[in-house]
C-alpha cells in the first residue's frame, strides 16, 4: 500500500548522532519565529510566520539518533478554507545508517493530497527538508530564511 502522506528523504555523509542533533536544531533550518524547546521528549514549541502560519507541536517520540516525532496540537494557516487542517497530524524524522552515510526520511503523516494546503505545504517542506535541513547537516549552515515571503 502506497502512503499518500507527504514524504521526503535524503542521505548525507554524517553520523546518525550528527544528523539527530541538527534535526533538533529547528531554528537552524526552519524559518519563522520558534518558541520553546525543540530537543526533548514531551517538549512543546510553537512556530509562527507572520500571520500566515502558526503551529504548536509536542515532541511525542524522541529516540536519540533514530527517530523524532512532533504531534501538531494546534494550527492556523491563513491561506486555507479550513485553517486548522494540520491539527492532529504528525511530523516524523527517521534516521537510518546506510554503509558510510545516514538516511533521513521525513514524513508529515496526515498531510495528504486532499488537504487544500497540500501543494504549497509539500513544496515548502521539500525546500526546508531537502534543502535547508540537508545543508545544515552537511555543512553546518542551513537556510532557514531564504526569502522574506517564504510562508512555511
Amino acid at each position: 500500500m502506497t502512503s499518500t502522506d507527504f514524504t521526503a528523504s535524503f542521505t548525507v555523509d554524517r553520523t546518525p548522532e550528527e544528523v539527530f542533533a541538527k534535526i533538533n536544531d529547528v531554528r537552524g533550518w526552519w524559518s519563522g519565529n520558534i518558541e520553546g524547546d525543540t530537543d526533548a521528549l514531551g517538549a512543546e514549541f510553537t512556530y509562527r510566520y507572520q500571520d500566515v502560519h502558526y503551529t504548536k507541536q509536542k515532541i511525542t517520540e524522541f529516540v536519540p539518533n533514530e527517530r523524532v516525532v512532533w504531534h501538531i496540537e494546534d494550527a492556523f494557516l491563513n491561506f486555507t478554507e479550513e485553517p486548522d487542517e494540520w491539527v492532529g497530524t504528525d511530523v516524523t524524522f527517521e534516521i537510518t545508517p546506510t554503509c558510510d552515510e545516514t538516511e533521513v526520511r521525513f514524513t508529515h503523516r496526515g498531510l495528504v493530497p486532499e488537504f487544500e494546503c497540500f501543494e504549497a505545504c509539500s513544496s515548502a517542506w521539500g525546500f526546508y527538508v531537502n534543502g535547508s535541513l540537508k545543508r545544515l547537516i552537511a555543512t553546518g549552515y542551513g537556510e532557514p530564511n531564504p526569502e522574506e515571503d517564504a510562508g512555511e
